[in-house]
């Protein structure tokens, strides 16, 4: 029985490697509404899912709602050239709103009292990368960080108040 699940959790492992090595990837900064860096974030987008590594410093610590938005643009201090959530299928805001979720909908995090985070944030299912509704289409896209947490509910941006930090995404050089 245990070298089944040996087995099992050797193949879970190699097949996490192969979809790794097919991983198309983007990458950001996050900058505060003053302007300074405060994390990094790295995306791999498999064709079954996508997922957000994210790294950040001196942020205010609690719940934050965190979400893509349509535009790779991040002019401080409000951060409203990121344009609204990434929504290609017209849906509204909230894991639990039976008219939502959206593309952009992601769950929030919590910052501890140091204002440090290292976190995973994985996106199942398949998610258009590029070229006309993908996430990375024309002008991009970006990560946005708010100052309250997301109610999962309300439209559109689930009451998390202003954008506190944002990152917008770019494609490393191997990609271009």
């Amino acid at each position: 029985m245990k070298s089944a699940v040996l087995w099992a959790v050797a193949l879970v492992v190699a097949g996490g490697i192969t979809a790794r090595a097919q991983a198309e990837v983007a990458e950001g900064k996050f900058k505060n509404a003053q302007g300074k860096e405060v994390g990094t974030v790295h995306i791999e987008h498999m064709p079954s899912a996508t997922l957000l590594l994210i790294k950040l410093h001196d942020m205010p610590p609690g719940v934050h709602g965190i979400h893509i938005h349509s535009v790779g643009k991040c002019e401080p201090p409000s951060f409203d050239s990121a344009g609204p959530h990434y929504n290609p299928t017209k849906h509204e805001h909230g894991m639990k709103n039976p008219k939502g979720p959206h593309a952009g909908d992601l769950p929030n995090i919590t910052i501890p009292a140091d204002g440090k985070l290292e976190t995973q944030i994985m996106i199942a299912g398949e998610q258009q990368w590029e070229g006309e509704g993908g996430i990375l289409d024309g002008d991009s896209a970006s990560i946005v960080i708010h100052a309250n947490p997301d109610d999962y509910m309300t439209d559109p941006a689930g009451n998390s108040g202003p954008r506190i930090a944002c990152a917008p995404l770019d494609l490393p050089e191997r990609n271009n």
